[in-house]
């Protein structure tokens, strides 16, 4: 398996990939977030460049009342957001891995230290999410 990233929350469920993708919406609706996109990566590869990949599903979560006050506070965040999570079938071990951004990690690069605390509770309810599912 590839390196885990340092930018992440990580776990790996006892569940099948097809099995898991309601499982997490559903954890994210339990902390509050929506889902707003979902991008199946394999089957945009195979119809765009004709490539089959490992079963990967990217997540675009969004809770509505911080992304509102985040933007209040910086208009340009709006390029980091939604916060994504992903699902994916590990090639090798055929394990199921999800994984969230880490928020913290990514509002680093923002010269704003004001949303520092939104960053972390976000963090916090990430995390939740991925530990209701282990």
């Amino acid at each position: 398996m590839a390196a885990i990233a340092s930018y992440g929350i990580r776990t790996i469920v006892a569940t099948a990939y097809e099995e898991t993708i309601p499982r997490v919406v559903e954890a994210l609706k339990q902390q509050g977030f929506g889902v707003l996109t979902e991008i199946d990566v394999a089957a945009t590869l195979k119809a765009k460049i004709g490539v089959d990949f490992t079963k990967y599903i990217i997540l675009g979560a969004c809770n509505p009342k911080l992304a509102h006050a985040t933007l209040q506070e910086e208009l340009e965040i709006g390029l980091l957001l939604p916060c994504n999570v992903i699902v994916y079938e590990d090639p090798q071990s055929h394990a199921t891995v999800v994984s969230a951004v880490d928020p913290e990690r990514m509002l680093s690069i923002v010269d704003n230290p004001s949303l520092a605390p939104r960053a972390s509770e976000v963090k916090a309810m990430l995390q939740k999410m991925i530990d209701s599912l282990a």
